[in-house]
């Protein structure tokens, strides 16, 4: 089914369009969820919902798509930014506490995205890609920490792929238990361990 191409007549909806589906998802969780629930929430017409997704599965991924763009896009702005490459690599988990607590009313949704991406291509694929961007961006901090004299001569994708899947493990013990991972200590600390390590 085509798309609509006038951004402006397609951006409102689109929100309209995720806002109403993380609520329904939220109170009824993904497998639960049907598009009628979405589109009653919506307030649009099925036709209209239609028109932007065609599935459960795209709708998700809009959804993703959100949440991490602005992610992304604070990451990328820290290659140019002053500082240190250790500075900027611990506002990281600053970037990230403040994300987690924007995110805090979407808790039951993104324990369930994990559960999700292993069924859902399109889900897997999204997430596969937003990682691989993260990573290159930490590849090029940490090559620029190398290139400076900060940091010692080390394999740049290994440690990309070891800070990923820290701050991945500690947001699925936050999303499970958010008492245990006190992301304004502990996330900093294990940044600050990893920095120590790679010190020239």
């Amino acid at each position: 089914m085509a798309r609509r191409t006038d951004p402006d007549a397609s951006e409102v909806r689109r929100n309209q369009i995720l806002d109403a589906a993380t609520a329904v998802f939220a109170r009824l969780g993904f497998e639960r969820a049907r598009m009628d629930d979405i589109v009653e929430a919506s307030g649009l017409s099925k036709g209209a919902l239609y028109w932007y997704f065609n599935s459960k599965e795209e709708i998700i991924t809009g959804i993703l798509h959100r949440l991490f763009t602005t992610d992304l896009e604070q990451l990328q702005g820290l290659l140019e930014s002053d500082g240190t490459v250790s500075e900027r690599l611990l506002l990281i988990t600053r970037f990230r506490v403040a994300g987690l607590k924007r995110m805090s009313d979407l808790l039951p949704i993104l324990v369930e995205f994990y559960a999700v991406m292993m069924h859902q291509d399109p889900v897997r694929e999204f997430l596969n890609e937003y990682f691989a961007n993260f990573r290159a961006v930490i590849v090029d901090l940490i090559q620029q920490g190398i290139d400076r004299g900060e940091f010692r001569p080390v394999n740049t994708t290994e440690t990309a792929v070891t800070l990923s899947a820290m701050y991945e493990g500690l947001t699925i013990h936050w999303l499970i238990n958010p008492k245990v991972v006190q992301w304004d200590t502990i996330g900093e600390g294990s940044v600050r361990l990893l920095l120590e390590g790679l010190k020239a």
